[in-house]
């Protein structure tokens, strides 16, 4: 066998033993479910559930694979009949898989046209996505459809040819009223909370905006099902595909490395025909709620945190982070302390177990998840990972002495971007801009820095950011971690409060 030669169809039956090949005729495959947002996540993920789903009970479960924002998908997955390896990493152990379930794939960047021919067709029943937080063109506070969003406003302006995730599901539902009739089912797989009910809101608010009858047509015959979702998959690496050409001699360009947990949780509510993912590990439940809340809070609010302190304290990976006893005290006390008193129960799950589970997943020196990765987009993230936590405390007189610190670690890190802190790292976040600008404005004086960033209302809610107690933290938060030894301020919060403001609540601006 070629070293060099690329994964494809004939390189199946010659692939070496100890790579694990679908178990399934993939020419007898026909399209069942669309997935819009082909990335690491969803290969890592959704594909793989369904290739286990296909190889158990065969059916008509085949996936398109569909891109409407970068990268493009034709010249990787493309090549290679939608053909990929998986590999899981933990430690000094490689675990490989060449995943099939994925029939063909579509970019649709440039049109929205090719992608509405596939969400439109009577064969597809099922539409899974993973388009990230800021995809859904919501505001973070509110879970409402941003009408001011630039890609909702031009839209709504030209409906039939949407760029938008909104804006493209609504007018495949049209065409599907218009046409066939069929029901769908449209199932998010982002890390939001709730994001069955925030995806039904942004959808129907579009559609209420366009034809009269389409939101009492998606009432009637479209599901918006919430999900929960879990599997560390960082960005592929070059070393990554190098491993796989190195150990199982083929060229492989769509490479997705994971850990070996996963975890899929489905509310049950369904339109038409539904995969049967319970069949190979998923599960579906009445409500999805109080295990998005432990994951978000817990799993979730420790990458995020680990992301900000871990890049302001110089470590480049999640894995470098958690092995500092520092900061490995802090996420733990933080979790255990402040975030688990907010969940509720969650069946079959002990939540104090869970926390080691996660901080030990976190640690996994296989997952080379970089800081500021996780850090990408985190206004998105921060509303369910860490303030709502945070709120649910506030209700209860419980403290945020810790809880409040990754708040101010997300400010700091956006803040440290902007040119009047020396532009100390590039970032991505759709309120950076706006941050630079108030950093620019007002420079160092933490006070006013707070006031200005906790009056973005799309974040923070109004009565949270009034909250005088939450000020105060935030305010202490970023003199400490603005100063010139961030973790100084870590372990002095590890140590107990001495900062007076972290005492007594400051006055309300």
């Amino acid at each position: 066998m070629n070293a060099a030669e690329r994964l494809g169809p004939a390189l199946l039956g010659r692939l070496p033993p100890q790579v694990r090949k679908p178990a399934y005729d993939r020419t007898a495959l026909k399209p069942g479910i669309a997935h819009l947002g082909v990335g690491a996540f969803h290969r890592a993920h959704q594909a793989e559930y369904t290739d286990d789903l296909l190889e158990k009970d065969f059916d008509r479960w085949g996936l398109i694979g569909i891109n409407i924002r970068p990268p493009l998908l034709t010249d990787t997955l493309g090549k290679q009949h939608g053909l990929y390896t998986r590999l899981i990493r933990e430690n000094d152990e490689v675990e490989a898989r060449v995943i099939g379930s994925i029939m063909r794939v579509v970019d649709s960047q440039d049109s929205a046209a090719p992608a509405l021919d596939v969400l439109a067709s009577p064969e597809i029943e099922m539409v899974t996505m993973t388009v990230t937080e800021k995809g859904y063109c919501h505001i973070p506070s509110s879970g409402a459809l941003d009408l001011d969003h630039p890609d909702i406003v031009r839209d709504l302006a030209n409906p039939e040819a949407p760029r938008s995730v909104p804006g493209i599901l609504a007018r495949a539902l049209e065409l599907r009223m218009a046409s066939h009739g069929r029901p769908l089912t449209l199932l998010s797989c982002d890390n939001i909370p709730t994001n069955g009910t925030i995806l039904g809101n942004v959808v129907r608010s579009f559609a209420e905006r366009r034809v009269s009858k389409l939101a009492e047509w998606i009432d009637d015959n479209v599901a918006f099902p919430s999900a929960m979702v879990d599997r560390i998959a960082p960005a592929t690496t070059k070393a990554d595909a190098d491993t796989v050409e190195e150990r199982f001699g083929y060229h492989d360009g769509a490479v997705v490395v994971g850990e070996r947990f996963r975890q899929w949780v489905i509310e049950q509510k369904f339109a038409g025909c539904v995969p049967r993912w319970d069949l190979v590990g998923a599960t579906f439940v009445d409500d999805v709620t109080p295990f998005e809340h432990l994951k978000m809070r817990v799993l979730n609010g420790a990458q995020t945190t680990l992301s900000y302190l871990g890049v302001l304290g110089g470590f480049e990976h999640t894995s470098d982070a958690i092995a500092d006893p520092l900061l490995a005290t802090f996420v733990r006390r933080m979790l255990t302390e402040e975030t688990l008193p907010t969940l509720m129960p969650v069946p079959g799950i002990a939540p104090t177990v869970y926390v080691e589970q996660s901080l030990s997943r976190l640690a996994n020196t296989a997952i080379r998840h970089r800081n500021h990765q996780i850090a990408t987009d985190g206004s998105q993230k921060i509303v369910q990972r860490l303030l709502n936590p945070i709120r649910d405390r506030l209700a209860k007189g419980g403290s945020i002495t810790l809880l409040s610190v990754p708040v101010a670690g997300w400010m700091a890190y956006l803040i440290k971007a902007s040119a009047r802190f020396g532009s100390a790292w590039p970032v991505s976040d759709p309120f950076a801009e706006k941050i630079a600008a108030i950093a620019d404005r007002i420079g160092s004086n933490s006070k006013l820095l707070a006031d200005a960033i906790l009056a973005i209302d799309a974040i923070f809610d109004p009565s949270l950011a009034a909250n005088a107690t939450f000020r105060a933290h935030i305010v202490a938060g970023l003199d400490g971690l603005l100063s010139n030894d961030p973790m100084a301020f870590v372990r002095q919060v590890c140590a107990g409060p001495t900062d007076a403001r972290l005492k007594q609540p400051a006055r309300s601006a």
